[in-house]
C-alpha cells in the first residue's frame, strides 16, 4: 500500500498520518504526535533491513477505528488505531490472537480473560462499550465488578497510582490488593527471586544485597475515582478488579512508541 492510499485510509477516520516515502526498511515505529494541527499518527522506519509492507485491512469510520498491517519478511503485526475519548491511540494486537480480520475483532482481542467471563454473564448491548453492565473502562484499564470483595481498612491504599510501567499514570482514590507471590527484589542490581530462592542464598549475600520484600502478580482491586490527566474520571461506587488490556503480550509492542 502507497503513502497516498495509506493516507486516505486513516482520513477515512478522521486522522492523519505521516511516514516517509518509500522503500520502507526495517523495524517501523509507531507513535502519535502533535504539530501545529493538532494529533496524528507517526510511522517512521531505521532506513536498513528487509523492506516492509503496510496495510489498513479495515477501516469503521463511525468508531474512528481502523487496523493496520505492518508485514516484515514473514512476520505480520497488527494493530488498532483509533480514537478513544480526547486522544488518538495505537495498540498492538498479541499474536496468539486469531481471527482478527477487523476492528471488532481486534477490539475483542484486547479485552483480557476476566473481562470476556464478564461480558458473557453480563450480556451488554454494546461489550465496547466504555461503560457497560460488564465492566468500566478508561484507556488500556478495565474495572469489572467485583461485589464479594470487602477488605479490612487497614489494607485498603489511598491514592494509588496505576501504571504499566511507562507513560502517565491513572490515580486510584481507593485501593486493595490481593494475594499474589512474595518475591525478594535487589535495589542494586534488580534482581527478583522467589521466597525460595531467597532462602537459598548464603547469610552474606541476604545482607548485602539491599533485598525487600516485594508482591508480584497480586489482585487488584479499585473503588471510588480513577484520575487520569487524558480521560474523563471514572466512580466506582464499589470494589472493581482492575486488569490491562493484553496489548503487553504481543511482540508487535516492539514496534509502538506511543505512551499513553
Amino acid at each position: 500500500m502507497s503513502s497516498d492510499v495509506l493516507a486516505r485510509r486513516f482520513a477515512a477516520v478522521g486522522a492523519r498520518v505521516k511516514v516517509p516515502t518509500g522503500p520502507w526498511l526495517g523495524v517501523p515505529q509507531i507513535d502519535v504526535a502533535s504539530d501545529r494541527r493538532g494529533e496524528f499518527f507517526d510511522l517512521w522506519f531505521p532506513g536498513r533491513g528487509r523492506e516492509v509492507a503496510l496495510e489498513v485491512i479495515d477501516v469503521a469510520p463511525a468508531d474512528r477505528h481502523l487496523l493496520l498491517l505492518v508485514r516484515d519478511g514473514e512476520v505480520k503485526s497488527k494493530f488498532l488505531c483509533g480514537h478513544d475519548e480526547r486522544h488518538w491511540f495505537v495498540a498492538a494486537i498479541p499474536e496468539k490472537a486469531l481471527g482478527v480480520t477487523g476492528v471488532a475483532s481486534a477490539k475483542a482481542a484486547l479485552q483480557p480473560d476476566l473481562v470476556r467471563r464478564a461480558i458473557r454473564l453480563a450480556r451488554p448491548k454494546d461489550p465496547f462499550r466504555r461503560r457497560n453492565p460488564a465492566y468500566l473502562r478508561q484507556g488500556e484499564w478495565f474495572f469489572v465488578p467485583a461485589p464479594r470483595i470487602n477488605p479490612p481498612a487497614m489494607w485498603i491504599q489511598r491514592d494509588e497510582p496505576l501504571s504499566r510501567g511507562r507513560g502517565k499514570v491513572h490515580v486510584m482514590q481507593f485501593a486493595y490488593r490481593h494475594g499474589g507471590e512474595v518475591v525478594y527484589v535487589s535495589r542494586g542490581s534488580g534482581r527478583v527471586l522467589s521466597a525460595a530462592q531467597f532462602e537459598r542464598l548464603p547469610e552474606s549475600k541476604r545482607r548485602s544485597g539491599n533485598w525487600s520484600p516485594m508482591t508480584r502478580n497480586p489482585e487488584l482491586y479499585a473503588k471510588g475515582t480513577v484520575r487520569h490527566p487524558d480521560h474523563a474520571t471514572i466512580v466506582l461506587a464499589d470494589w472493581h478488579r482492575v486488569v490491562m488490556n493484553t496489548e503487553q503480550g504481543a511482540l508487535a509492542m516492539r514496534h509502538v512508541a506511543f505512551l499513553d
